[in-house]
């Protein structure tokens, strides 16, 4: 066994024990003294289940593409590497061109009806990216631009305002532990897509299989959003409610300090994270010392593998609120500069490595932590516009460096530059704390 797959099979052992040791929310309805309280029973569904289902088929389908649509693009379909550069910009850009949009339409129209709606539109960039076309390629990723916005927004709002609304608190429920699970599904859902993945790939001999497996996953996700979910609205439920309740004006929103300041440390850390995305493969072919092939299925494993091991503790941790979610958030940007630091010097390969799994797992503890601050800081009936608007720099952010950049050798370059913004955004942060009481 290689040092690769040890470690992979090490972090997924941790994992494991982890796991066996999360609170649970039956475990939270014990402690409940309050009569009003009804004890789990063994038959109660779990409030959320049809959350985290959902959510694991989308995240699903969007991971299942991640490993092969470069290689789609450049081997099957035989697209020069500027052409391919270009429609992973007009994905970009499509996303930030429409996230404003994209917010408003669903806190007017209805968040379930958007989530149904990015299933559609989803499956049919799948379907156009397996099409040799260039024009049906470029619409797929327009298309692909809008649905990500609509992923990384839409769905955390319905989720937040079906908790409030449901008081799920009072079933044992606590939102900053419903952000941990879905940090962990996600976590558990990369490393199963990738091994599906390339599974099917070896099995049918095209890239385009994961492509049309997951269209099949999004359509089951629609059948269940259909079915099973809620429709919760923002603006047009604050206006229905009556003069007693007066909506968020969506400016005064923004301008507030802890709201600038935790969309510019999404921007820096998410843009940084996207970037890594991009950059971390000819990293470790850069300082690696053997012969012959890297085995990136482990390495990507383990990436996943930290991520969510590190949710797990957040999870363990977070139920006593030892520390600030502000402080928290602070403490992550500045353990993702160090890596980046380092990343940006000389390294070995073992060393780059772990810097890589100790990023990841700053992702693993920023979802949760972000996804709880968002959802105290922002007002139900503007929350899908305000979190949609927090993703236009981010786009933007990751378009202009990928121009900077040029090629996939200047990676140090760009390490570098991370780090000085995320340093940038650990000062904003906590300027904003000091400023305004943030949670």
């Amino acid at each position: 066994m290689g040092y690769y797959e040890s470690s992979f099979y090490g972090l997924l052992a941790l994992c494991t024990c982890l796991l066996v040791s999360q609170p649970t929310r039956r475990g939270q309805l014990k402690k409940q003294t309050d009569d009003s309280y009804k004890p789990a029973t063994r038959d109660d569904r779990h409030p959320e289940g049809y959350w985290y289902k959902v959510y694991a088929l989308v995240m699903g389908a969007d991971w299942l593409q991640g490993p092969y649509l470069y290689s789609l693009y450049r081997d099957e379909h035989g697209l020069s590497e500027r052409l391919v550069s270009t429609l992973f910009a007009t994905g970009f850009l499509s996303g930030a061109i429409s996230a404003y949009f994209v917010g408003a339409l669903a806190d007017k129209q209805g968040r379930k009806a958007v989530c149904m709606t990015f299933c559609l539109l989803y499956a049919m960039s799948c379907v156009f990216t397996v099409v040799p076309v260039v024009p049906l390629l470029f619409l797929g990723r327009i298309l692909g631009g809008i649905s990500t916005s609509i992923l990384f927004s839409v769905f955390d709002s319905w989720m937040v305002t079906n908790f409030r609304k449901n008081k799920l608190v009072e079933h044992g429920c606590d939102l900053s532990r419903t952000y941990a699970t879905t940090s962990i599904v996600n976590s558990l859902t990369a490393i199963v897509s990738g091994v599906t993945s390339e599974w099917l790939v070896n099995v049918t001999g095209t890239k385009k299989a994961p492509f049309l497996l997951s269209a099949a996953l999004l359509w089951c996700a629609l059948q269940l959003i259909w079915a099973h979910w809620v429709e919760n609205y923002g603006e047009k439920a604050s206006t229905s409610e009556g003069a007693s309740k007066k909506p968020s004006n969506l400016w005064a929103t923004l301008k507030r300090p802890s709201i600038l300041a935790l969309g510019f440390a999404s921007t820096m850390f998410e843009g940084s994270m996207y970037l890594f995305v991009f950059f971390w493969t000819p990293t470790m072919k850069s300082v690696q010392k053997s012969a012959g092939e890297l085995p990136y299925g482990f390495i990507f494993a383990s990436f996943m593998a930290s991520s969510m091991a590190a949710a797990l503790i957040f999870n363990i941790a977070m139920q006593r609120r030892p520390v600030k979610y502000s402080r928290l958030l602070i403490g992550i940007l500045l353990t993702a500069n160090f890596c980046f630091v380092k990343l940006a010097g000389p390294k070995t390969e073992d060393a780059t490595f772990w810097l890589f799994c100790l990023f990841e797992a700053c992702v693993g503890i920023y979802w949760p932590c972000t996804g709880y601050l968002k959802g105290r800081l922002v007002e139900d009936d503007v929350r899908a516009k305000v979190y949609s608007i927090l993703r236009i720099p981010l786009n933007i952010f990751v378009v202009s460096f990928l121009f900077l950049a040029g090629d996939s050798k200047q990676f140090a370059k760009v390490f570098g530059a991370c780090s000085m913004f995320l340093t940038a955004s650990f000062g904003a942060v906590w300027a904003a704390s000091m400023k305004e009481s943030m949670p």
